[in-house]
């Protein structure tokens, strides 16, 4: 099964970045493994038209390739003001529903200090309409960032505590994504009449 983690930091070589390497880097569960830092990316804005994906020489094909063929996501934003990032709304705006619908997420927020959670509210309430991903009960919140899952923090309870927590969360991922493939192929191959009807959330 394959596994696309995205880090949506505007900023190359984040913390949010160092996040996305330590799950890439520990992840047991999935036969393929996709790491992207979308900063790092060409990817154009959204502006409602599908001909706006058609950035020529930009990146957009190939991350829609790689979310297309993943089972199920991770998706990493720093808090910037209570909020996710715009270049993950970007991207999840950019995503078609035949790509994402019904595929398990993993909702990880990122936070310098001992905030974190506006963001994963943020997500759950209103960035999954559409493209009909489906988070997971449980999130991620990586409170004192820059403390945690470093190489040399091994006897910190907390950073302990935190890398035991991001394994459960890898566990629950790979299960979610194996449950939902059978959906999905039924939804593929045995559609509900008249499916294409409902293809936007409520």
């Amino acid at each position: 099964m394959n596994l696309l983690i995205i880090s949506s930091s505007h900023r190359a070589h984040s913390q949010s970045d160092k996040v996305g390497r330590y799950l890439a880097e520990t992840e047991k569960h999935f036969t393929h493994i996709n790491y992207v830092e979308l900063c790092q990316l060409d990817i154009p804005l959204w502006d409602g038209d599908s001909v706006s994906k058609q950035n020529n020489g930009g990146d957009w094909p190939k991350l829609d390739k790689q979310v297309r063929e993943a089972d199920a996501l991770v998706l990493i934003t720093p808090e910037w003001g209570g909020m996710a990032t715009p270049i993950l709304k970007n991207f999840l705006l950019m995503c078609d529903n035949q790509s994402t619908a019904h595929k398990p997420v993993l909702l990880i927020a990122v936070s310098s200090g001992i905030s974190g959670a506006y963001p994963i509210a943020e997500l759950r309430m209103n960035a999954l309409k559409n493209n009909k991903m489906i988070a997971l009960p449980d999130h991620l919140i990586i409170r004192d960032v820059t403390q945690m899952l470093q190489a040399t923090n091994t006897a910190n309870t907390r950073d302990i505590k935190l890398r035991e927590r991001i394994r459960y969360s890898q566990h629950m991922l790979h299960q979610y994504a194996q449950a939902l493939a059978v959906v999905r192929h039924n939804h593929q191959h045995t559609p509900y009449p008249k499916q294409q009807e409902y293809v936007y959330g409520m």
